[in-house]
């Protein structure tokens, strides 16, 4: 019976382990307000923001970040990560892993243009 338990242990331990390994995920940073599509006119009341100027706007207000991709914006965690100003309103790459819902950043970078021939995951 000792065993058995031991096996049981081992595979939960194992599983959760395989739930914490850090992913990646490509897309661009911006805000819970204005999610993909930035309207600077009807939200800040002034004819033209760039994606950047606007999250940053919005986050100043009260908004929070946001990774939009895939047509899905996923929460980040740690709203408070570094990069995030410096890329808000840009497409990035990000490493972090996902916990209930939400990423947990740990390393986010310039997104690359992509090669002739490839498809973007965005």
């Amino acid at each position: 019976m000792r065993s058995i338990c031991l096996v049981f242990a081992t595979i939960l331990l194992d599983s959760a382990m395989c739930c914490a390994a850090e992913q990646s995920w490509t897309g661009k940073i911006s805000d819970s307000v204005c999610g993909a599509k930035h309207k600077a006119t009807d939200e800040h009341s002034v004819l033209k923001l760039s994606d950047s100027d606007c999250t940053a706007a919005c986050v100043k207000s009260g908004a929070k970040y946001v990774l939009w991709s895939n047509g899905k914006a996923y929460r980040i965690d740690n709203q408070d990560f570094a990069g995030l100003q410096d890329h808000a309103g840009q497409t990035v790459r990000v490493m972090g892993k996902m916990r209930r819902g939400a990423i947990k950043i740990s390393q986010i970078s310039p997104h690359l243009k992509e090669h002739k021939g490839e498809k973007s995951s965005l």
